[in-house]
């Protein structure tokens, strides 16, 4: 094989404080998957993860549990490390952020990119403590919610009703820690200027993302982060768990998660080897590939590369991004904070082996829209493919060779369309996996599996082994070299399985290159049973044992025991359900028609318009949008448009931006120039409130939200209807439509 470049593959960091569920299995198995085949194409590969340690979320966990952070990762560290290892992950090295080469690493970045002009200091509001003499965390602070009442509402978010917060709009706050009424003060933080650093970002992301393959979700919520303007990123906190900013002014300050945590992957391949900078500042032989969910698109396609662009160091960026969409569980949602799904310490405890779940995730991967997890599912999949299908193919064969040829592979002269139908599909699926389609890929393989199938059933070699002997010879003989190729193709996917389809050949050692190669194959060994089906009972009882959530789980089983009255007495709180995306967001986000009255040219910025609204109020309202590139001015003066009321403003490029109006967008033919289509409602008065479905509108007026609050609802366009959750948004009773784009994303 022609020398190509080294491949650096990584997986989303785990945080650390609770144990994975099967929705987070995804990343760490995909990558898995890719490192697997990598390896046995012939590639240099380095594959890192690790668990993520440092924030506020593991300094509340550890004092509420009355342990120190570093021994409340250690526990949650190798509870992590041994689902993995059952689960077979071959990660080169699976470390942890909180190491002192995490810390030599990132403050070395941040002083970089600060020496580089990229680090602003802005003073903000923040509840501070005196009986503990810090400023307070979100997650620090506990009051009345301001909208359902909720006496123990936590800073971030009510666990009550579910609405996010501020700290500052609890009513009656109180330390977390100490219970002493906290006052509101002045302090400093510091902030990644990405404005600044957006030259750099577009450039680099121009070239990436077609070189790259980007997934469709990834290129899309990127492109809406830019095109909306970015902004400052603040990247500390005030709390004791976490890295030191190496900066006057600034001590007693960590640094932000989500600035170190990334960061984690470079340090955790420094851990490994000494060579780290051969493949993290080596971009002209490395190439990096990332496996994330939707949920971190922006952290890695903007976060991240922007920390790295800042330091100007010549740092190997993401060159393909595998991100994939949720799973959800029984028609809800996995959750690791309510403790609802399947974790995997619940897989490992069915009994069910480790290959089996692999295929299941795999076969079911949610790589382009979100995918359910359900027993009956995981039933019919397992039964009908795994065993079926492939297990039915191997174990027909091989017994078929063990009665009428001995255990010997027979001689005869191989079906030459057959062998050509092989290789193309060997081919597709080939290509499959060097695009990291990991679902696809398989499903191919199974597709190919069922050809063999069919191909067995269709010579009847029971009959023609008499009537026709040179031909059933023939034809088994071509089975066993695709069983052989099947072996080596789902290696990545189900090891364990492959080393029992090869060991029945005698293989041991496995190259890609093998594939299509019809020599080699003398004996076979006896046949055996690969997999025991599913069977009714079973699933029932497994689908009654992980319904609920694991706190319900754990009292049941703790019933008429000792251990009751000790569960009881711990802090369990029951989390509400819950909602469908349609309810959160229409109880989140404040959608209006606004009429544009006036167009201009953003001065400082050549792809931004500054727009003028009447949203039906005394006062004009001011946004800014990235739309140069799509409509004149004179397309877009006195349109409609709808926009999102509630937005928290935002500076771009120096100019106030009160909301954001949405706008649909795709991917151009061929991988051309992107689409935009503005949504416009001109119809509906200035100020009407969207609707979405046959939700009621809420009667007060939603709280301020983040721009991440609102991406992490999905909008979508299908067939020309804007949609969330699949209910239809409308304005004045008339259903919001596209006239361009068919199908898209909204943002």
């Amino acid at each position: 094989m022609e020398k190509h470049k080294r491949r650096l593959i990584t997986s989303a960091l785990p945080y650390v404080n609770n144990i994975p569920h099967l929705g987070n299995l995804i990343q760490v198995l995909s990558a898995d998957v890719f490192a697997r085949f990598c390896r046995i194409r012939g590639y240099e590969t380095l594959y890192v993860c690790g668990t993520d340690e440092y924030g506020t979320a593991t300094e509340t966990r550890a004092l509420q549990e009355g342990i120190t952070p570093q021994e409340l990762c250690d526990h949650y560290n190798a509870i992590h490390t041994e689902i993995y290892d059952w689960f077979t992950i071959a990660f080169d090295r699976f470390g942890r952020t909180s190491t002192p080469r995490q810390t030599e690493i990132v403050q070395d970045i941040f002083s970089k990119a600060d020496a580089a002009g990229y680090i602003v200091e802005r003073e903000i509001d923040q509840l501070f403590c005196h009986s503990c003499d810090r400023f307070l965390a979100d997650r620090f602070v506990n009051g009345i919610c301001p909208h359902c009442g909720y006496e123990d509402a936590r800073g971030d978010q009510c666990e009550h009703c579910g609405k996010l917060l501020d700290p500052t709009e609890l009513s009656h706050p109180k330390c977390g820690v100490c219970g002493s009424e906290p006052e509101l003060r002045s302090t400093k933080h510091l902030y990644l200027d990405l404005p600044g650093v957006l030259p750099l970002l577009e450039s680099w992301i121009d070239k990436a993302s077609v070189e790259g393959f980007w997934a469709r979700n990834a290129v899309q919520m990127t492109k809406s982060w830019i095109r909306d303007g970015l902004k400052e990123r603040c990247i500390t906190r005030d709390l004791k768990w976490g890295i030191p900013v190496p900066k006057e002014g600034y001590e007693g300050k960590v640094f932000y998660v989500w600035f170190d945590a990334p960061i984690g992957y470079i340090s955790i391949s420094a851990n490994h080897t000494d060579d780290w900078e051969s493949w993290w500042k080596n971009p002209d032989e490395v190439e990096l590939f990332q496996f994330i969910g939707k949920d971190n698109i922006p952290f890695h396609t903007v976060i991240f590369p922007s920390s790295l662009l800042a330091s100007g160091d010549n740092w190997t960026l993401l060159h393909h991004m595998s991100s994939t969409e949720y799973l959800n569980y029984e028609n809800g949602k996995f959750s690791k904070s309510k403790g609802i799904g399947v974790f995997g310490t619940d897989a490992r405890d069915t009994g069910i082996p480790a290959d089996v779940w692999r295929f299941y995730i795999y076969y079911n991967r949610p790589e382009k829209a979100d995918a359910q997890f359900t027993w009956a599912d995981f039933q019919e999949k397992v039964n009908g493919e795994l065993i079926g299908n492939l297990g039915n193919l191997v174990n027909r064969t091989i017994s078929f060779i063990n009665r009428f040829y001995d255990s010997s592979v027979p001689e005869g002269a191989a079906d030459a369309e057959f062998l050509s139908e092989v290789k193309e599909r060997e081919a597709e699926v080939t290509l499959h996996l060097e695009r990291a389609e990991l679902r696809d890929g398989l499903r191919k393989i199974f597709a190919l599996s069922s050809f063999g199938n069919r191909t067995f059933q269709a010579g009847e070699p029971w009959k023609s082994r008499k009537e026709q002997p040179e031909a059933a010879a023939g034809l088994i003989r071509s089975l066993a070299y695709l069983i052989r190729d099947l072996g080596i193709m789902i290696e990545p996917y189900l090891p364990g399985t492959s080393r029992r389809i090869l060991g029945f050949f005698g293989i041991n050692e496995i190259a890609w290159d093998q594939l299509g190669i019809f020599t080699g194959l003398d004996s076979v060994g006896k046949a055996e049973i690969l997999f025991d089906k599913l069977e009714d009972e079973t699933i029932a009882v497994l689908r009654d044992k992980f319904s609920g959530t694991q706190d319900d789980r754990k009292l049941e089983a703790a019933k008429d025991s000792k251990e009751m009255e000790m569960e009881m007495e711990e802090s369990i709180i029951v989390q509400p359900q819950e909602v469908s995306a349609g309810i959160r967001f229409n109880e989140t986000a404040d959608l209006r028609a606004a009429r544009i009255t006036a167009v201009e040219r953003h001065p400082e910025a050549d792809k931004l318009y500054i727009e003028t609204l009447d949203v039906g109020e005394s006062e004009p309202r001011t946004i800014v949008s990235g739309l140069v590139p799509f409509y004149s001015e004179d397309e877009l003066l006195g349109r409609t448009i709808i926009l999102v009321y509630n937005l928290k403003p935002a500076k771009l490029r120096g100019v106030k931006s009160n909301g954001m109006l949405l706008a649909a967008s795709r991917n151009g033919a061929d991988g051309g120039k992107e689409e935009v289509e503005v949504l416009f409602a001109d119809w509906a008065e200035p100020g009407q409130r969207i609707s979405v479905g046959d939700l009621e509108i809420p009667a007060e007026d939603r709280k301020r939200i983040t721009v991440d609050t609102f991406f992490s609802i999905p909008l979508s366009v299908s067939d020309h209807e804007v949609k969330v959750d699949n209910l239809s948004l409308s304005a004045a009773g008339k259903s919001i439509r596209t006239a361009r784009i068919s199908h898209g994303d909204v943002g």
